[in-house]
């Protein structure tokens, strides 16, 4: 490979594009190697970092596996002290994992900036459950018998996270998983390297001992070799239905426990009595809003007719205000998808939806302008379309909007619940009573009424139904049911 130009060659210190195995750097056994770019700027070769391969993965595999016992021993009070310390690291650091962010994976800084906050409030909450995570005490039908229920931690777990949120999504995995008592490899995107191994390193910074948590950059090869091993007893995913549903059947045959977030369709329903200025808020916010790159973005608008072109009107003047522009611009709005393979699905959506029938009132096309580096930019796009068009149906994961008719309250119910997904479901009405049913009826794991449909607590699950969720919800304290067994004890005295 051509040797790497960058920037700013030192921004980087060299250990950063390597995994971490055992409490070592070290580099993947094949010497492979795979480049990184910012997608806001393909002339920023952010660095060249270890391809890892299945023998890499065996080696984090046996190095969480020789740690398990002690790690496990010290007791969930005495590991949550790590993650504390985990947390004041990360605040110290917040602008430079901030910055990092926004270089690999595009979104603004602010948005950035957003991602790690989360990642410490969920350090936060995980440290608070060291003192509640145990079981029950239960009457025994003989006498001067005690019986009760304790956890433990089911073992070694790799933990394959996602590019979207490559700071948040991983630390809401690696924080339970060490508080459990598990010990982990983690395997992160291959688009967002560099924040995964900030994140490592912030907990080798904190203390955790040699092998508790290691680190495997790459992609299917060592994606499949954790799937395969036969010391993982569990696989916690976020990513498409494809891979999570190969991970699933992949691990059948020796019941490997899996945890799988598979993405979203989600609407915005706004009914005939709805603030249509709230609706448009919230619309824009969770449409484009990292440039539709979550799995909770808003991406089908259900609107009643009545309030339709009310609806439209102030949304494209909304949208026309927007600067799409690179992540640490202060002036830009809309950040860049990932990569050309996203911006390359998104255009070819709206292009599907046109061929449909579907309307494009605003956007539709890559982002060229003379103030622009060369990079991954999408115009926030908004399609008028069918509810059963492709569009509609199935997940394009940029900033493109389709938009509905409703027919009524539960023609939009209908519509809201017509996809194989179900991870978040929104309504804005004046009702309570139409709130409420809305809330009953959704076909999805996290509801909202007149607020935006993304965003989550650290305390509340995170958690869909139908095909965007299976096994326990991540965050909130459901996580334990995934990472940890449950055990009963009858003890005669």
């Amino acid at each position: 490979m051509a040797p790497v130009v960058e920037r700013n060659p030192n921004a980087i210190a060299p250990h950063l594009r390597l995994n971490f195995i055992d409490g070592r750097w070290v580099a993947a056994e094949s010497g492979q190697t795979r480049e990184n770019v910012n997608p806001a700027d393909f002339s920023d070769v952010i660095g060249a970092f270890t391809e890892s391969g299945g023998v890499d993965a065996d080696h984090a595999v046996d190095a969480a596996s020789a740690a398990l016992a002690a790690w496990r021993g010290l007791g969930p009070i005495r590991r949550a002290a790590y993650l504390v310390e985990a947390g004041r690291i990360l605040g110290e650091r917040a602008e430079e994992v901030a910055a990092v962010i926004t270089r690999e994976q595009g979104k603004l800084l602010a948005e950035a900036r957003g991602e790690v906050e989360r990642a410490r409030a969920v350090l936060e909450f995980t440290a608070g459950q060291a003192r509640v995570l145990g079981g029950v005490t239960a009457p025994a039908e003989e006498d001067r018998t005690f019986a009760f229920t304790f956890r433990k931690a089911i073992g070694v777990v790799a933990l394959i996270a996602p590019w979207n949120f490559p700071l948040a999504i991983p630390m809401w995995k690696v924080a339970p998983a060490l508080l459990s008592g598990c010990t982990a490899v983690l395997k992160p995107s291959p688009l967002t390297p560099l924040t995964s191994a900030l994140l490592v390193e912030v907990f080798q910074e904190a203390g955790v001992p040699d092998g508790v948590l290691n680190l495997v950059q790459g992609d299917v090869a060592a994606g499949e070799a954790l799937v395969a091993h036969p010391a993982v007893a569990g696989i916690s995913f976020t990513g498409s239905l494809p891979v999570g549903t190969a991970i699933h059947a992949g691990g059948a045959g020796r019941l490997l426990r899996t945890q799988l977030e598979l993405g979203g369709k989600n609407a915005v329903i706004v009914c005939d009595d709805a603030d249509v200025d709230k609706a448009v808020d919230a619309v824009v916010k969770g449409a484009f809003g990292q440039a539709g790159q979550r799995c909770s973005a808003t991406s089908r608008a259900v609107v009643d007719v009545s309030v339709r072109e009310e609806f439209l009107e102030k949304l494209l003047v909304r949208l026309g205000e927007l600067r799409v522009g690179p992540g640490d611009d202060p002036e830009s709005k809309i950040c860049p998808v990932v990569n050309t393979a996203r911006l390359d699905a998104a255009l070819d959506a709206i292009a599907g939806a046109q061929r449909e029938g579907g309307k494009v009132l605003c956007g539709g096309e890559r982002e060229v302008r003379d103030d622009l580096p060369e990079g991954c930019y999408v115009q926030p796009t908004v399609v008028r379309t069918a509810w059963d068009s492709e569009l509609a149906q199935e997940e394009v994961f940029g900033p493109v909007l389709a938009v509905i008719d409703a027919d009524g309250f539960e023609n939009a119910m209908e519509i809201a619940n017509s996809v194989k997904y179900g991870m978040s479901g929104t309504i804005f009405t004046a009702s309570q009573s139409r709130a409420f049913e809305a809330i009953e009826r959704f076909e999805a794991g996290m509801l909202h009424v007149n607020r935006p449909g993304v965003g989550a607590y650290a305390h509340l699950p995170h958690v869909g139904s139908k095909a965007s969720q299976y096994g326990p919800p991540e965050c909130s304290p459901e996580v334990f049911d995934f990472y940890t067994e449950w055990h009963s004890a009858c003890i005669s005295y």
